[in-house]
């Protein structure tokens, strides 16, 4: 089992420097108000995210899907803490569609466009001192996503969303709920006390939120600001989980556990080759197996490709007909892929385009005391593997469009569902369920078009429609590969003079967008040149001159959302680019990095501890080696020290310890926060090590879930997680890991064997940890 030691300590300071403010419009416009969410009597609306109960309970309007990353629990929290009730008293209930809900946060963290930065490479302490340029490109961003309102979790941004304007929500209740007591009892309010959610008086007086709640509605909340953080009682702390229970009910906890009288499931057969075709399909064999009513020609709905669905009165008896269907499928039209020749044309491109631009120091070549160092890394195409398959419910009756899913986009979602059955949006209401795992699969909504459709020909019956394991790990929308190269003028000491850094591959983001939102007229922008590609994350390292290139490829490949995303590709090479600087000039890695992050403390501070907590510099036994790395992510500092182990007299290795330790600014559940950073290292560890998506003739090549290795429990290292007090508002959590476990296993491989890695996977000989 994994070793969790988590651990708060006070004083390592506030990354200023990477403190991102976005409080750019007025704070009461994301309050909404009773309209923004539907109705459930006889719960009163206080604003577009609270409603309490009669019974004193609250209802939170929850507009982000839980995928086991606890956002429902942390969410409720800040609600909890605001309105001084138990966490008990929160119940999370799924947000309506308005574009009040919309996720602001996800598009001011680096995704897709990130602004310019200062020269040390951090992004600015706050807005007072942001460039003009950074300024408006923020002040756009926060407009448009206002704009477009719409509702995402992803990019680790849901508690970085609401952290201001969901306190916000929380707090005007409760001073509503105050000046309705107030108003009820002519007291002064500043007389007033709340516990549990119970409001008193000196004189005896008292009533639950609940008896309050009908004048509090239509009454004004006067000055309202949120508890300063030495009032906290419960942000911080140990809490028990909170899982929204509608519109499911126990058993049921997740969508594929929906069952009714009168449900029929579907499973679905997609053509073999990514953006092939159905020809001629042997229906009439196929309905006469056991169970089965009907085929489905399926359309290419949001990036899918075509396929054939089966309607079965079981899910089994639909797999099993799904199965022993025979199809003339079509190849696809604009001609096959294969992920070996497209990796060397990235390598080719990005090779290309440093020649092309070289190294520059001072807007010089160099100069006769130093010299150019170049490596190039590349990473492969990467499938989600998510633990429940995809799949939707679906229901067509009158007119009216009702749809079960796990979501990361409801509004995405909802728009399609409303395109394939030819309805207005209004007329579709969707269901966000929990998710059994995600990891930005459910960033796509092609289940939900295919559910719909099988949907209109069952004759309003609602159909469970369950892709098979096969299906879902051959028809993925992958992570991008990318090959990068970095180049570096160093001094005789090593130290680096200027960096520069070109890349090559796909732009997730982009596609993502076009498939999502085919009608909009806008011309989704390409990642290039200055704009660095999506996910650049925010270089620390102080170098004098940096350039940076990004080439935005177009490989054929169907490329998708994926935990940190190109934070992956960037963070294995620059960590290993780093350590390889320091390696040249003699320098011990450790102190490489602190050299260059001097004037970035709270990035020091993260370093050192982690450095602290895993013995960095202390002796190990013989065959034992660490590696360290670096990296900053949703505006979180993450550092870890993996340590690996060679079997002696074999050539195979063991990652037997990793020390985490993140800096994720104001923690607001500890244990949920640790738990995500753990999760997301073993989920790097399995891609860094043998993770990666073949596919010739345009077909994934390994489609069974046991086919390729995995990171078993056996082979997970024994981890330590530390995180560090911040008063700064939160970063991200669940991607913020992912991306530095590869370059410190890298990092310790160097330093065991002598031998780089600058590939992944690393393919290496590792066996279980214990």
């Amino acid at each position: 089992m994994t070793t969790r030691r988590t651990v708060l300590l006070s004083g390592a300071g506030v990354a200023g420097a990477l403190v991102v403010g976005w409080g750019l419009l007025p704070a009461r416009g994301r309050l909404g108000d009773a309209g923004s969410w539907p109705a459930t009597p006889p719960a009163i609306a206080l604003n577009g995210w609270i409603k309490v109960t009669e019974q004193g309970r609250v209802q939170l309007a929850m507009p982000r899907c839980e995928m086991g990353q606890g956002i429902h629990t942390a969410l409720s929290m800040l609600v909890a803490e605001e309105m001084d009730v138990p966490l008990a008293f929160v119940a999370p209930v799924s947000a309506g569609l308005d574009a009040l809900y919309g996720n602001l946060g996800v598009w001011l963290t680096p995704l897709p466009w990130q602004p310019p930065t200062g020269p040390a490479g951090a992004a600015p302490a706050s807005p007072a001192n942001e460039g003009r340029r950074v300024r408006l490109s923020r002040w756009l961003r926060h407009k448009s996503a206002r704009q477009w309102g719409l509702q995402l979790t992803t990019g680790s941004s849901s508690v970085m969303d609401a952290w201001d304007d969901l306190r916000l929500a929380a707090a005007t209740a409760r001073m509503q709920l105050l000046r309705a007591a107030s108003l009820r009892w002519r007291q002064p309010v500043d007389e007033l006390r709340v516990n549990q959610g119970i409001v008193s008086h000196a004189n005896g007086s008292s009533a639950h939120y609940g008896e309050l709640a009908a004048v509090a509605a239509i009454t004004r909340p006067g000055e309202v600001n949120v508890k300063p953080s030495a009032q906290w009682t419960l942000i911080g702390r140990p809490a028990p989980r909170v899982l929204a229970t509608e519109p499911l009910r126990p058993p049921a906890r997740f969508g594929m556990d929906l069952r009714w009288p009168d449900l029929v499931f579907a499973a679905v057969r997609h053509a073999p080759a990514h953006g092939g075709g159905v020809g001629e399909v042997a229906v009439d064999a196929v309905l006469r197996l056991p169970g089965v009513e009907r085929v489905v020609h399926l359309r290419p709905w949001a990036g899918s490709t075509a396929g054939v669905a089966v309607v079965a009165r079981s899910t089994w008896h639909a797999l099993r007909a799904a199965r022993a269907l025979t199809a003339r499928w079509q190849a696809p039209a604009g001609g096959s892929v294969d992920t070996d020749r497209i990796l060397v044309g990235l390598q080719a491109q990005a090779l290309s385009a440093a020649q092309a631009d070289g190294v520059v120091f001072g807007g010089a070549e160099g100069t006769s005391s130093s010299a150019k160092h170049e490596a190039l890394y590349t990473v492969p195409y990467l499938g989600h593997a998510v633990l429940e398959p995809t799949h939707a419910t679906a229901q067509v009756h009158n007119g009216q469009v009702t749809v079960w899913a796990p979501t990361q986009s409801p509004t995405t979602a909802r728009a399609l569902a409303a395109r394939v059955a030819g309805v207005a949006e209004n007329a579709v209401q969707l269901h966000v369920l929990p998710a059994g795992g995600s990891f930005g699969r459910r960033m796509d909504t092609e289940v939900i078009g295919q559910a719909v459709q099988v949907a209109l020909e069952t004759a309003g019956r609602p159909v469970q429609l369950v892709w098979s394991r096969q299906e879902d790990l051959a028809h993925d929308f992958h992570r991008p590969a990318q090959a990068t190269v970095l180049q570096a003028m160093v001094d005789v000491q090593g130290w680096p003079l200027s960096w520069s850094l070109h890349s090559a591959g796909d732009a997730a983001t982009p596609r993502w967008l076009a498939r999502q939102l085919p009608q909009a007229t806008t011309r989704w922008a390409e990642p290039s040149d200055g704009l660095m590609g999506e996910g650049w994350p925010t270089l620390p390292y102080a170098v004098p001159t940096r350039t940076a290139r990004h080439v935005a490829t177009h490989s054929g490949v169907p490329v998708g959302p994926w935990r940190s995303g190109p934070h992956v590709a960037f963070a294995f090479a620059s960590e290993c680019f780093i350590d390889e600087l320091a390696h040249r000039g003699g320098h011990d890695p450790l102190a490489y990095r602190l050299q260059l992050l001097a004037q970035q403390p709270a990035c020091v501070a993260v370093l050192k501890l982690a450095a602290d907590k895993a013995g960095w510099g202390q002796r190990l036994p013989p065959g034992t080696a660490r590696g360290l790395a670096f990296h900053v992510c949703a505006h979180s500092l993450v550092a870890m020290v993996a340590e690996v182990r060679a079997t002696p007299g074999r050539a195979q290795v063991q990652v037997q310890r990793v020390v985490c330790v993140a800096d994720v600014g104001t923690v607001v559940h500890p244990e949920g926060v640790a738990r995500q950073l753990e999760g997301g290292l073993v989920y790097g560890l399995n891609a860094a090590l043998w993770g990666q998506v073949d596919i010739q003739a345009s077909q994934v090549r390994v489609t069974e879930w046991d086919a390729g290795r995995q990171v078993t429990l056996a082979h997970t290292p024994r981890i330590e997680t530390h995180l560090v007090r911040s008063s700064r508002a939160p970063g991200g959590v669940g991607a913020v890991a992912t991306p530095v476990i590869a370059p410190a296993v890298a990092n310790a491989w160097f330093a065991l064997t002598g031998q780089r890695v600058r590939r992944l996977p690393m393919n290496l000989p590792v066996v279980p940890a214990r």
